[in-house]
């Protein structure tokens, strides 16, 4: 029997291997089990309507079930290489009784978009549960390093003290930051397009709410067009990835440094280091390349599905749908690789304690704690005081004084030229470049003191068990949604 009358030939051998065999692959590898899950919700509303009886729902459950990714295939003539078509030519294939008005009042483009966008939300809960561990092990990490001076850099020059576990402190926060994002995306995009048919909707009283209830959808897309046109899906949930791959890509340009024999930071397991082939005295961090390179990858597909979509027609096309929707699954798969490796090298990271110290008292990174001392012990006014810290600080990298050793007459001197008297400036000096004070000079929240990143981390443990149940609770509503849909298809078979 023919799939259709329009055209009297088969597709192509060119056709055929340049679009149609790949299209067909990609859909049995990865949407296969939701277009079973649509037909199994589909043939419960004939069902419903009386279109379909128990006896031939049983033997077209049955069909459905007994068709795996093994068993079909992409034939030009028996199925225009169409997974909708080789799926319904495998079911009437069968033994079950013929029922003329089965996938009456159908349309592929509704049906396709709402595999997509299953397959989407299944994608897109399992980046969050990488997430979500990479999150946890940042802040493991951190606990560990709370209070282990480290300079902090801005404009590539030392700045301030911080520590390791302020800074991967902040990666724990970005981390929280984009899962609470992707719950909002997840559930903006959570509404079944099922039931919209071509693009104006379809001409049976299908129960659209039952239908996006039986494939774990919150809600009903209530706009035919919207339904099936709409991508802006694919864009919102590629832009989050996009995203948080541009600020790891940040963080991993940290570690990066950090770990290069400049710093000596940071040490990676030998797991998860390489070597050079001719100068036997390197040893690399290649895996933080491979990380950085493809977060390039998850925010280029993120401007390819934009770039897929700009300037074509606002209704269902083979463009939008399938040439720039595949890419989606490709960033799926490069952001959860990204995720696994840094994940990996969180949990095997070691930070030098001697370096990361070693650093900081090498470094005038008190200047700004002196300028607060001078005003607010001394009464020097703020902009003058800011001045007197950073002639002394010249001066003294001029003498080759050492941060460690203070040299009070040289500030009273330059206290005095400015026209104020100051006592205790030994006292006022040890106290700005002492590498522990630093650290713990900063009061406010938020800030680098170990206290304040020991308070961080306990509200972060909070956030992300809070997470971890908004996720569980999407997670498990589709899981919920397929037993209703097996335990409906049961008594149908019984009643048969």
């Amino acid at each position: 029997m023919a799939v259709t009358g329009r055209i009297d030939g088969v597709p192509s051998d060119i056709w055929h291997e340049e679009v149609l065999a790949p299209q067909f692959a990609y859909e049995v590898e990865h949407l296969l089990g939701h277009y079973l899950a649509i037909e199994k919700v589909l043939l419960l509303e004939y069902v419903r309507m009386g279109l379909v009886d128990a006896a031939g729902a049983a033997g077209i459950g049955a069909r459905l079930d007994s068709l795996t990714p093994d068993v079909v295939r992409a034939d030009p003539k028996e199925n225009m290489s169409d997974i909708s078509f080789a799926i319904e030519r495998h079911v009437l294939s069968g033994p079950v009784p013929p029922f003329h008005a089965w996938h009456v009042d159908r349309s592929r483009n509704d049906s396709q978009v709402c595999a997509q966008l299953m397959s989407a939300r299944e994608s897109l809960t399992a980046v969050a549960t990488d997430l979500l561990s990479l999150g946890r092990a940042a802040s493991s990490l951190a606990a560990r390093y709370a209070d282990v001076p480290m300079p902090g850099y801005t404009h590539a020059q030392a700045a301030q003290i911080i520590s390791p576990g302020f800074h991967l402190t902040a990666l724990a926060a970005e981390t929280s930051a984009i899962l609470r994002r992707m719950l909002h995306t997840y559930d903006e995009a959570d509404a079944c397009p099922l039931g919209s048919g071509t693009m104006a909707g379809q001409e049976l009283a299908w129960d659209r709410v039952r239908m996006a209830e039986l494939l774990g959808f919150s809600r009903v897309q209530p706009h035919a067009l919207v339904a099936v046109a709409s991508r802006g899906w694919a864009m919102a949930i590629s832009g989050d990835l996009a995203r948080y791959a541009v600020t790891l890509s940040r963080f991993a340009t940290d570690l990066m440094a950090w770990g290069g024999s400049g710093f000596g930071f940071l040490e990676l397991p030998d797991e998860l280091s390489g070597i050079s082939a001719a100068m036997p005295q390197k040893r690399n961090f290649p895996v933080l390349e491979r990380i950085r390179g493809r977060c390039a990858h998850v925010a280029g597909c993120a401007a390819d599905i934009a770039a897929g979509q700009r300037n074509t027609s606002y209704t269902n096309t083979v463009e939008v749908s399938k040439e720039a929707g595949g890419h989606l699954r490709t960033q799926f798969d490069a952001m959860r690789s990204v995720l696994r490796l840094t994940r990996a090298v969180i949990a095997g990271a070691a930070f030098s304690a001697d370096r990361t110290r070693e650093a900081c008292a090498g470094e005038y990174l008190g200047g700004f704690t002196l300028a607060n001392q001078l005003t607010l012990e001394s009464g020097i006014p703020w902009r003058t005081a800011q001045v007197i810290s950073g002639r002394y600080i010249k001066r003294a990298l001029e003498k080759g004084v050492r941060p460690t050793e203070p040299d009070g007459p040289l500030l009273a001197t330059l206290c005095a030229d400015a026209g104020y008297g100051v006592a205790r400036t030994d006292a006022l000096l040890v106290a700005a470049f002492d590498v522990d004070e630093g650290l713990r000079a900063k009061r406010s929240a938020g800030s680098a003191h170990p206290d304040e990143v020991r308070a961080m981390l306990a509200d972060q443990d909070g956030e992300f068990a809070k997470l971890t149940d908004e996720w569980s609770l999407r997670e498990h509503r589709s899981a919920d949604a397929a037993r209703q849909r097996d335990d409906l298809l049961a008594a149908a078979e019984r009643r048969s």
